[in-house]
């Protein structure tokens, strides 16, 4: 007896707050005391979907028959929201059980309903088929907004579209052969009117939700149901930019599963997602936010905790604005819930964490007391109420000892949330003084001055730059919005670049970059909306002419300029090499859609490295690693891939590896050096040359190609056995035979600085073991000493230099001679000091010699710092487009190198 009495009265207490506030609940328990009788046995296990399905079932009713079926979603509902009303008031569910409930009874309801009338309508007009596939159709309920997102609110309407895949006309069946037909427009409009009023209309048990379908196309003067063709039409021709983050949400709620689904999904997904990332949006949701705001005030609805500031709808906003910018290209972003989508965009670094938890905390705090508001009255209401006995209630519900206590917890809430929406939602206002610079009509003179006043020293020469913007037809052609953008940026430009140690310069780069993105709205919107990403490309830029380069190119790495944590973060490279695994998965199905993934991360990797090198983070040594490793990265997605999609294999891995030569394979790789690369494979298969040749062709292909999305890397294969006419793979037994027995000279020089990269580490293991064998041949020292001369002396005359200032690589005490030095006292000693294989870099390798006495080590460390000094002068020249890299003769001394040449040579 007592185990029974102790949960009665428990369940009492727990009754007693949820009739005190809930007056719904109050009265659905004194209209119905069965419910109550229920509720008493059912309150402590959760609410769910199959505890939904369960209810219909026991319901009694024919749920194939239209009365009985919405006879029977009503009486479920009740049976819902009394038990979710009391769990959720009792601290017995939390935020997401109620949310979940609500959806899943929304499908149901929905899914039944559809089922239904489907049967209902076939037996009167038959099948409904496609015109093309001669297929059935079905009515596709596509669930917007909460219902989509799985985070229905519990007196929420819910926002509904009805599509089918194709046009036609139902087909009967003999015993129909009296019925008319319908095309599947009017057969599917009618079952959509009928749905709605299962679900919409109130009887003598209520109704089950407010159905609103003013988010379909044309809204209230559109067509009830649309198929695919004309969906598709709509989006493409008279898409609104409000309809993009409507559809962002969007999910078939009926039937379940759909076979259309993907079809749909293909089809809205450009629609929703652009394939660059698209910082319009901010403008766009800016503007669509000032207009809600703007009628509620028309209103006087300041207390609504969903539209008002700080609410339910600046979160979604804060979150869904990532969504449209960068879901195109991040797959990861794609995904409906608010909360998943703040998670995400913690995981991703593009807020704070500490702003995403008091985002997180806030939108639970906001969704709970949406819902106590609810329960009062099953109303779907966001205000917070005048009385205060109203208020009093929703404390309670809340758990606060008074409403001002918890108005305190609101308002605290409120102010969070709209000071990061602000953050991110705030137009620039332009400085003053801006609209003076860039004003129509400004004479050149008047440009000259203001421009000499802020330090330009070249003023004429920078207004002549401007005025010719001003009055080109790029600029004139452009439309008002990003004109407008324009004349917003100028002022600014002119006034950071006057910042920089060269302001006419760097105002020259900043508009050559601006020319070359001038007709892309969304990247002239990222730089209005981000200033201090503005800032920072001006240093770059004013640093170094290539990154000006680049970044027309591929203007998305503007986004990488917004945090400086990351952009000069040092690269991870098992955090990368996960980052692109999971990319690459995101779209396992399209295979250029991966390769152009890979492009894009290789991209932002460079200009991670760009971005610490010109702020003098890395030495070129270390640059130049990084770089190498990254290459190494790209050749081993780039490989699997390939091989993953290749026509034709004759094993699930291959027996295949690339060998990198040149700067790739001695580790100094720079910003555009090509690859020197060779392709080896070890497998007896009859297969393996054709399927490997096509392998290898294919991976240059990848490298080499431009798309949309640019390019990875120039390849250079020539240095292959019997090079240009050599077969492009070639066996570890063919190239063992080949260097052993064919080889010449200076293709064991390249030797030298040659490695694994990619592939089978096996077969790179194999390769290495050639390599040192032929590196340690004993070789005649004066045979050898005149087979190098005679290289050099080739690459000397193919590099005539007239100008009379030194060439850095290619002259006499230059790189080419430090390099050649460098080979020729491996491959003559090596025999003795097989330590002389290692691939450890010109700079080690000549200081190993000089440990070794094979040369003077002070002279070694001397050749060895002016290597560096010469490479170092080179990079810089490089990053400022000097061509070639020729500098005074007397800005280098050059007598060490010239010095060790005569003492190895002569």
């Amino acid at each position: 007896m007592n185990t029974r009495t102790a949960p009665t009265r428990d369940f009492h207490s727990l009754l007693e707050k949820s009739r005190q506030c809930s007056r719904y609940a109050r009265r659905v328990l004194q209209a119905d005391p069965s419910l109550l009788d229920w509720l008493r046995d059912h309150y402590s296990t959760p609410c769910n979907r199959a505890g939904i399905l369960t209810l219909l079932e026991l319901s009694g009713l024919n749920l194939a028959d239209e009365v009985q079926l919405t006879k029977a979603v009503r009486v479920v509902r009740k049976q819902i929201m009394v038990k979710l009303i009391l769990r959720d008031l009792n601290g017995l569910a939390d935020l997401d059980e109620v949310m979940q409930t609500m959806t899943a009874l929304a499908e149901i309801c929905v899914r039944h309903a559809q089922s239904c009338l489907m049967g209902i309508l076939q037996a009167q007009f038959g099948i409904p088929i496609g015109e093309h596939s001669q297929t059935p159709q079905q009515l596709l309920v596509v669930g917007m907004g909460k219902l989509g997102g799985g985070e229905l609110n519990v007196s929420s309407d819910i926002d509904l579209i009805f599509v089918y895949a194709e046009d036609g006309e139902t087909r009967k069946t003999h015993e129909q052969d009296n019925n008319r037909t319908l095309s599947n427009h009017e057969f599917f409009t009618r079952l959509g009117q009928r749905l709605i009023g299962i679900i919409n209309e109130p009887t003598a048990d209520g109704y089950v939700f407010r159905v609103d379908m003013r988010l379909r196309p044309y809204g209230d003067s559109g067509p009830l149901v649309m198929s695919f063709s004309a969906l598709e039409e709509y989006l493409i021709s008279q898409g609104r930019e409000w309809e993009r983050y409507a559809w962002i949400k969007a999910r078939v709620i009926a039937p379940a599963p759909a076979s259309s689904e993907a079809e749909l999904t293909r089809l809205t997904q450009p629609f929703i997602f652009r394939k660059y990332l698209d910082f319009g949006a901010i403008d766009s949701m800016r503007k669509l936010h000032v207009q809600i705001r703007q009628e509620e005030l028309r209103r006087d609805r300041k207390n609504n905790i969903k539209l008002g500031p700080g609410g339910i709808r600046e979160i979604e906003f804060t979150a869904q604005v990532f969504q449209l910018i960068r879901g195109g290209r991040d797959a990861r972003l794609r995904i409906r819930p608010t909360l998943s989508v703040l998670q995400q965009l913690a995981q991703d670094s593009q807020l704070p964490s500490a702003t995403i938890a008091g985002l997180e905390i806030a939108y639970v705090f906001l969704r709970n007391l949406e819902h106590r508001l609810q329960y009062l009255d099953d109303q779907q209401t966001q205000d917070i109420p005048e009385q205060a006995e109203d208020r009093a209630l929703l404390a309670l519900g809340m758990g606060h000892v008074s409403y001002e206590a918890m108005l305190a917890q609101l308002d605290h809430h409120r102010e969070l949330v709209h000071q990061q929406f602000e953050n991110i939602f705030r137009a620039q206002q332009a400085e003053s003084g801006d609209v003076e610079i860039w004003r129509d009509g400004i004479s050149h003179k008047g440009l000259e001055r203001h421009l000499k006043d802020l330090g330009y020293r070249r003023d004429s020469e920078s207004a002549d730059r401007l005025m010719q913007l001003r009055t080109g037809n790029r600029y004139q052609q452009l439309p008002e919005m990003s004109r407008q953008r324009v004349d917003q940026l100028i002022p600014k430009f002119i006034k950071h670049c006057a910042q920089q140690p060269d302001p006419d310069t760097t105002l020259s780069r900043m508009l050559s970059l601006l020319d070359g993105i001038i007709r892309r709205s969304a990247y002239l919107a990222f730089l209005a909306e981000y200033p201090v990403a503005m800032q920072r490309l001006c240093k770059l830029l004013s640093a170094s002419s290539w990154a000006g380069k680049y970044l027309t190119f591929h203007p998305a790495l503007f986004d990488e300029l917004l945090d400086a944590r990351e952009i000069y973060r040092m690269p991870d490279w098992q955090r990368i090499d996960a980052d692109i695994s999971a990319r690459l998965a995101d779209s396992k199905d399209d295979v250029e859609r991966q390769m152009d993934s890979l492009r894009h991360i290789q991209q932002e990797q460079i200009f991670h490295l760009l971005a610490m090198d010109l702020q003098d983070l890395l030495p070129l040594e270390k640059l130049s690693d990084h770089l190498s490793d990254l290459a190494d990265l790209m050749l081993r997605h780039v490989l699997d891939l390939c091989w993953a999609n290749a026509r034709k294999k004759h094993h699930e891995a291959a027996s295949f590896a690339i060998i990198a030569y040149g700067k790739l394979g001695g580790k100094e790789l720079g910003y555009e050096s090509d690859l020197d690369l060779i392709f080896i494979y070890d497998d007896a298969h009859p297969d393996a040359p054709e399927n490997y040749a096509r392998l290898a062709q294919r991976i240059n292909t990848v490298l080499s190609s431009y798309t949309s999305a640019g390019r990875l890397y120039e390849t250079d294969l020539r240095l292959r056995p019997n090079g240009a006419s050599g077969l492009l793979v070639t066996s570890v037994a063919a190239f063992a035979e080949y260097q052993r027995n064919q080889a010449w000279v200076w293709e064991h020089q390249a030797l030298t600085r040659a490695r694994f990269s990619a592939g089978n580490a096996s077969i790179g293991l194999a390769f290495e073991n050639i390599r040192k064998e032929l590196l340690c041949l004993e070789r005649e020292p004066m045979a050898l000493r005149n087979e190098i001369l005679t290289m050099r002396a080739k690459m000397f005359d193919g590099h005539p230099n007239p100008s009379g200032l030194f060439d850095i690589k290619h002259d006499r005490g230059g790189m080419v001679d430090i390099e050649f030095i460098v080979q020729y006292l491996v491959l003559a000693h090596a025999h003795r000091y097989p330590q002389l294989t290692q691939n450890i870099g010109n700079l080690a390798l000549l200081e190993l010699a000089g440990e070794l006495d094979l040369i003077p080590f002070e002279l070694a460390l001397q050749v060895g710092d002016l290597y560096r000094t010469l490479r170092k002068t080179q990079h810089t020249m490089r990053l400022n487009h000097q061509p070639p890299c020729r500098i005074d003769r007397a800005a280098v001394d050059t007598a060490a190198c010239l010095q060790l040449w005569e003492r190895v040579f002569a």
